[in-house]
């Protein structure tokens, strides 16, 4: 999903180049001929919006099919070119344009509708999208009536002014709105890779120690349990076999540490070969069996570069959060039971009220 947000900056400037190729079209009477120019100017004007349509939906983690894409595109300008050449009609080409870029970006507002929810600029752009959408439809009054256009004088018509003011209004809203979301996106990604070990994924230091200060001072996540776990003899790992696979363990371990915990906590890797995990919610005992459960399924795993007989095992150390306790002191409690562990001979868990 992050590849996707990093991706929203090109097609902002995709959908506007082709936006305004579309719009240039029709100013600027390109190519030449009422139904050339009807069919072009519709094509790039349905292209852009698939393409905003589609960004938007990559970014959030999902995607409609190409052909699903093809078959809009195709619907829009085939219909678009059958009420110039076959059944010359005016207002359909404009309901059908209107209705059917209105349709496509209410659905992708739909799809999007979490983003209501999201941060202040996600908001915005949630809001300011669905607008852009509903508004293809009610300006479709002005065609009613004495008001419909005209093919001779439509760019003088109540519905062409209309259509560039609100299209003017709305697309600048709706570019800021994709700016800010763009910048937003780019600030989160830089605080994330700021807060992550590179080689596990997991959270390093900086950002475990972040997140920790938030629960801690939470009252309604009591109780929180800290473990904090160390590989055991891994300089002999790094020694004999290499660091390649010293980090092939590292990153097995973290993946591990991944798959057991799931959503119900947070890990972090405070250095070297010290790991380290936050569990909101759980007391003393429930942590300290999760990581007996590490620490089997630790034995029980196998690394590329190891020997298939070699186990490589796990000494942990457990705390349970006090009332008012710092950061630092939780880890140090924790990093005591820890050492207790590695004094008893490795390869267990140790736990400190």
């Amino acid at each position: 999903m992050e590849g996707a947000k990093a991706t929203i900056s090109a097609v902002f400037c995709s959908l506007l180049f082709m936006f305004c190729l579309g719009t240039s079209s029709q100013l600027f009477a390109f190519p030449p001929g009422h139904g050339p120019n009807a069919v072009v100017s519709a094509f790039l004007y349905t292209l852009s919006v698939l393409v905003l349509s589609d960004g938007l939906l990559r970014r959030s983690g999902k995607r409609l099919p190409l052909l699903g894409h093809l078959a809009r595109l195709v619907s829009v300008v085939v219909s678009v070119a059958y009420f110039y050449y076959i059944d010359r009609q005016l207002l359909m080409r404009i309901y059908i344009l209107n209705f059917g870029l209105g349709l496509i970006l209410s659905a992708t507002a739909w799809k999007l509708r979490h983003l209501r929810l999201g941060r202040a600029s996600e908001r915005f752009l949630f809001w300011i999208l669905l607008a852009f959408a509903v508004h293809f439809f009610p300006r479709t009054v002005l065609t009613v009536g004495s008001n419909a256009p005209a093919a001779q004088g439509f760019g003088f018509s109540p519905f062409w002014l209309a259509l560039q003011f609100s299209l003017a209004i709305l697309g600048v809203a709706l570019a800021l709105a994709l700016l800010a979301v763009t910048i937003g996106d780019t600030i989160e990604v830089l605080r994330r890779e700021r807060a992550t070990d590179p080689l596990t994924g997991l959270l390093n230091r900086r950002g475990f120690d972040e997140c920790v200060i938030s629960h801690l001072r939470t009252p309604n996540m009591r109780p929180v349990s800290l473990v904090v776990a160390d590989i055991d003899h891994f300089k002999n790992i790094n020694d004999a076999f290499g660091h390649q696979v010293g980090d092939k363990v590292l990153s097995g371990f973290g993946r591990l540490l991944l798959d057991m915990l799931g959503q119900a906590g947070i890990c972090g890797r405070l250095g070297g070969e010290e790991f380290v995990v936050l569990m909101p919610n759980c007391g003393g005992s429930v942590a300290r069996a999760f990581a007996e459960r590490l620490r089997h399924e630790m034995r029980d795993n196998s690394f590329d570069g190891l020997p298939a007989a070699q186990r490589v095992t796990v000494s942990l150390g457990v705390a349970e959060a006090r009332s008012r306790e710092s950061v630092a002191e939780l880890i140090a409690r924790a990093d005591a039971a820890l050492y207790a562990a590695k004094r008893a001979g490795r390869d267990c868990v140790k736990y400190t009220n």
